[in-house]
C-alpha cells in the first residue's frame, strides 16, 4: 500500500502490517484521544504526604504541556518539570514535579487544565519515572471495522507526525539549518515557508508576512496564536536583523526540539532503510546493542529477554552496529557528521546521541465499536500504531 506524501517527508516510506486499514479520523475533539501517563510502582510508592519536592497530577484539554507549565509559573511562580510532553489535541493526564523545594500550590483549576497536588518526593522526578502511556482513542467515520486479529506489537518505532509539525513538517529542517549554522534559513522556515498541508488562512498569513515592508505591519498581520513567529520578529527588530540572536530568543525547549527533530528524522530514515533492505528489526542478534526489560542498554545476550536498539546520531555516536553503513550513507547525503551535533554557537542544543528501541512494545490492545485502546512504553508514538490501524490516505484530514 502506497504511503501518503507526508509520511515520506518525515522519513517513513512503508506500512508494516497487511490490510487496507479501517479508515476514519481521530482527534475530532480532545475527549476522542485520551492519554494517561504510567509511572513505575517504585516511584508511585515514593510519593508521600510530606517531603521536599511537590508532585502533581496535570489534566489538560486542548493545550500542550509546555504552555500549561508556563501558565502555572505565570500565575503561581512555581516551576514545574514534566516527565513527558503531551499533545494539545487530546485529553491527557500526566505527572509533573516542582523543581524547587516546598512549592506552596495545592491545586489550580482553569478552563484548560487542572493541577492537583499528589504528595512529595525526596528528589525531583526524572523522565525515567515514566514507563509508558495508556491510550483510549475514538475513530470517527470508520470505513471498515478495526482489525481485531492483527498484532500491533513490534511495529517499527518511528517518530510520529507531531515530532515534525504535522501541518508544517519543518521542525527537522529548522534543526538541520541550526546544525549547519544557517540561521537565515532557519528564520525563513519559521516565518515564511509555506506547506501544502497547511490551512489556506495560515498560508495567506505567511504570504502577507513575506510581502510586508515594516516591522509594525508584520506584527499586525500575525494572530496571537502565532507566538513563535511573533517572538522571532520582535527579536529581529531589536537586534538589527541578527538571525542567530532571533533564534536564541526562542525558548530553550523549542530550540532543543528543532535539533532533536532532525535527529529523529535521521532515525526514521535509518529504520525505513533497514526495513526496505531486509534487515531483521524484530529481534536482536549477536553483536547488537539492546534494551533489557528494565530499559537498560547492553550487548546482546541470547539468554535474556531483550529489544533491539538502533543508534541515534549525535556527537558521541556509536559506530559499531550493523546499522552503521545505513547511517553513514544517510549522513553523507545530508552533508553532516556526528561531530556537527556539538553546536559550538549554541552549546546548550548539542546532542550526544544514543539508542532507541527498534520496535514498539504495544500491549493490552482492545477494540470496542469505534474505540481502540492500548498501552505503549515510554517514547513511542500512538500515532504510529493508529497509522497502521487506519492507514489514512491524508493524515492531516484524518486528524494526525
Amino acid at each position: 500500500m502506497i504511503v501518503p506524501p507526508l509520511d515520506k517527508e518525515i522519513g517513513i516510506d512503508s506500512y508494516y502490517t497487511d490490510g487496507q486499514g479501517c479508515g476514519g479520523s481521530i482527534k475530532s475533539k480532545p475527549d476522542d484521544f485520551v492519554v494517561s501517563e504510567i509511572i513505575s510502582d517504585a516511584i508511585h510508592k515514593s510519593i508521600k504526604e510530606e517531603g521536599e519536592y511537590a508532585v502533581y497530577s496535570l489534566s489538560k484539554r486542548g493545550v500542550d504541556t509546555a504552555h500549561c507549565i508556563y501558565d502555572v509559573y505565570r500565575r503561581c511562580r512555581v516551576r514545574l518539570k514534566a516527565l513527558g510532553l503531551k499533545d494539545s489535541k487530546a485529553y491527557t493526564t500526566q505527572y509533573v514535579c516542582a523543581t524547587s523545594k516546598r512549592a506552596n500550590v495545592t491545586e489550580l483549576h482553569t478552563d484548560r487544565y487542572d493541577l492537583v497536588l499528589l504528595g512529595y518526593v525526596k528528589r525531583p522526578l526524572t523522565k525515567k519515572a515514566m514507563i509508558g502511556n495508556h491510550f483510549v482513542v475514538t475513530i470517527k467515520d470508520l470505513q471498515n471495522p478495526p482489525d481485531k486479529s492483527t498484532n500491533y506489537d513490534m511495529v517499527p518505532n518511528h517518530y510520529g507526525y507531531q515530532r515534525f509539525g504535522s501541518r508544517r513538517p519543518f521542525t527537522h529542517l529548522i534543526g538541520r539549518a541550526i546544525l549547519h549554522g544557517d540561521y537565515n534559513s532557519a528564520i525563513h522556515l519559521i516565518l515564511y515557508e509555506e506547506s501544502i498541508h497547511d490551512t489556506p488562512q495560515a498560508t495567506d498569513t505567511r504570504r502577507r508576512l513575506a510581502d510586508a515592508t515594516t516591522h509594525t505591519e508584520r506584527l499586525s498581520i500575525l494572530p496571537n496564536s502565532m507566538d513563535i513567529e511573533r517572538t522571532v520578529l520582535k527579536s529581529l527588530h531589536e537586534s538589527n536583523h541578527d538571525h542567530r540572536t532571533a533564534i536564541a530568543s526562542l525558548p530553550l525547549y523549542l530550540r532543543r526540539l528543532y535539533v532533536q527533530a532532525y535527529q529523529s528524522y535521521i532515525f526514521n530514515l535509518t529504520l525505513s532503510t533497514a526495513i526496505s533492505e531486509g534487515y531483521n528489526i524484530q529481534g536482536p542478534t549477536s553483536g547488537d546493542v539492546c534494551f533489557d526489560v528494565h530499559g537498560k542498554l547492553g550487548k546482546y545476550d541470547e539468554y535474556s529477554s531483550q529489544m533491539l536498539a538502533i543508534p541515534t546520531v549525535g556527537y558521541a555516536y556509536y559506530k559499531k552496529t550493523r546499522f552503521h553503513s545505513i547511517l553513514s550513507d544517510i549522513m553523507s547525503r545530508e552533508g553532516i557528521a556526528p561531530k556537527d551535533f556539538y553546536i559550538k554557537q549554541m552549546q546548550e542544543l548539542s546532542l550526544e546521541g544514543g539508542f532507541r528501541q527498534a520496535t514498539i512494545s504495544c500491549k493490552d490492545y482492545a477494540i470496542h465499536d469505534e474505540q481502540v485502546s492500548f498501552t505503549l512504553s515510554r517514547g513511542s508514538f500512538a500515532t504510529m500504531i493508529l497509522r497502521e490501524i487506519i492507514k489514512p490516505t491524508d493524515p492531516i484530514r484524518a486528524g494526525f
